[in-house]
């Protein structure tokens, strides 16, 4: 696809957006420009991508055809589409595409298709189930929704970003969908931590404890991101605690609507919290291991 005249513009551009935004200048596309919450970060990657770094959602708005959101939470996606703030995306929302990539409440999404629709745009929901390498290479799993006309649109963008690209349907039900899988991969590396402090405990060497794992029923794709990393305490940051937190809320919270109780994921939420309390937020998901293993973090 070549790029509209205005181009593409990206609101977050922490480690996922940066990587995206970098996978789609290789590819030649044009970006227009970015803007974060962190200036910084917006300056720097400006300068890497050759656009500009804006002060609002509304400038990027106003110079891209095409705008990505990656952002946080349900509060920053309400901010930035809020209807009557000047600095918001909804201004200059005639005749644009938004691609928004965040794991937030479902009905945020619909609230922002509705929104944006209203104001002569489009909006699609983008929910990515994979983690910073993909971004940059341009692997991600995307699992979207929204109505059929604005996947189509965006499903260029989108094959450049990914190589898996889902439809999964009406606008809230890819948010639903990357919920489930967020809520079972926490509870999956909640699991993992405690199986390994608990061979730590009894002695048993955890490279061959992980070796067994792999090759029997307590194999799992955390086991292969996560498990060394918690063996040797390395938890640089590719999907953080406070982030897994927020994620197993929102599953949790479909949960209750159902009148469904999940005490799995309520306990795995629990610890990942607790990691919160303790100042450890923004340490990767693999640092629920700290909480399981003796002697590494005081009950």
């Amino acid at each position: 696809m070549e790029p509209s005249a205005r181009g593409i513009g990206f609101v977050g551009v922490g480690r996922m957006g940066s990587n995206m935004a970098k996978r789609l200048k290789d590819l030649g596309y044009r970006i227009t420009a970015v803007q974060d919450r962190q200036s910084e970060s917006a300056d720097t990657m400006a300068h890497d991508l050759g656009c500009e770094a804006v002060p609002s959602p509304a400038h990027v708005a106003e110079r891209s055809d095409i705008i990505l959101t990656v952002v946080s939470d349900d509060t920053a996606m309400r901010e930035i589409y809020a209807e009557h703030e000047s600095s918001s995306l909804i201004p200059h929302a005639n005749g644009r595409l938004f691609i928004n990539c965040a794991t937030v409440t479902p009905t945020i999404h619909i609230d922002i298709e509705q929104i944006v629709e209203r104001h002569g745009g489009s909006s699609l929901e983008a929910c990515m189930a994979s983690s910073i390498t993909q971004a940059r290479q341009g692997t991600l799993y995307l699992m979207c929704g929204g109505t059929p006309e604005a996947f189509a649109q965006a499903r260029p963008v989108l094959d450049a970003l990914g190589t898996t690209v889902r439809h999964i349907g009406p606008s809230g039900e890819a948010a639903k969908v990357k919920a489930l899988v967020n809520m079972v991969m926490n509870s999956n590396t909640a699991a993992l931590a405690e199986g390994l402090g608990l061979g730590a405990a009894l002695g048993i060497d955890l490279t061959l404890l992980r070796e067994v794992f792999s090759q029997t029923g307590a194999a799992s794709r955390v086991l292969e991101t996560d498990g060394e990393d918690m063996q040797h305490r390395e938890h640089a940051c590719f999907f953080s605690a406070a982030h897994a937190a927020k994620d197993s809320a929102i599953a949790l919270a479909l949960s209750n609507d159902v009148g469904l109780t999940l005490p799995v994921a309520q306990a795995t939420l629990d610890q990942y919290r607790r990691l919160i309390t303790l100042g450890k937020g923004e340490l990767d998901k693999s640092a629920v291991a700290e909480l399981t293993f003796k002697g590494r973090i005081e009950s």
